[in-house]
């Protein structure tokens, strides 16, 4: 079937893909904008897959200050060329990760991150909240992996959804990035200050 430039046009815009890459999902998707993206997703965590396992040493330092000076975040973002690092697209994710962290006030980059003592402690509260609950024994570690689900989309910034776009996680926003400019994309590690946090009161 014919694809429409302007489809072709909105296709690219909301994914980040390259115009063939566009025809082809919507071709595809015999015309389903929605069916495309969905596509589009697909072929963009595959490709992040394969070159997760590329070093990534070079890149940037994303900053962001907030609240008239009150927040101020550090994110350390690294790809695999110099090249990469300069191109708008790459700075822009970087700002936009500086933003989430702002917002979102993650406290670890990544799932793996999270210290397993954590893990535990997190695990003994839901399943004392489940008994607590009557909830029956069959069902309570499902109850729980749940929970810890919700915890990583709360504290884990690749977990969470994206603030400019809510539908997608950040780690799927890194993975169109990864897609477009043809490189490895990894967080590497952020800090978060808040004027007057962590002081003793």
């Amino acid at each position: 079937m014919a694809v429409d430039a302007k489809s072709v046009k909105a296709l690219r815009e909301q994914t980040g893909a390259g115009v063939m890459d566009c025809k082809k999902a919507l071709t595809e998707a015999h015309g389903d904008f929605q069916k495309a993206v969905e596509i589009l997703r697909k072929r963009g965590a595959a490709t992040a897959e394969k070159k997760a396992g590329r070093a990534a040493k070079e890149g940037l330092i994303g900053s962001y200050i907030h609240f008239g000076g009150k927040i101020g975040v550090l994110v350390e973002l690294n790809c695999e060329t110099d090249f990469v690092a300069s191109t708008e697209e790459f700075q822009s994710l970087a700002k936009d990760l500086a933003m989430q962290v702002a917002s979102a006030r993650p406290l670890y980059v990544s799932k793996e991150d999270v210290p397993e003592e954590v893990l535990s402690k997190e695990r003994e509260i839901y399943r004392e909240q489940a008994i607590g609950e009557g909830k029956p024994e069959k069902v309570i570690d499902r109850i729980v992996e749940g929970k810890l689900k919700k915890f990583y989309q709360q504290f884990c910034l690749l977990e969470q959804p994206f603030i400019k776009e809510d539908e997608i996680t950040v780690a799927e926003r890194i993975q169109r990035a990864v897609a477009k400019l043809g490189e490895n994309i990894v967080v590497r590690r952020f800090v978060r200050y808040q004027v007057g946090e962590g002081e003793a009161s």
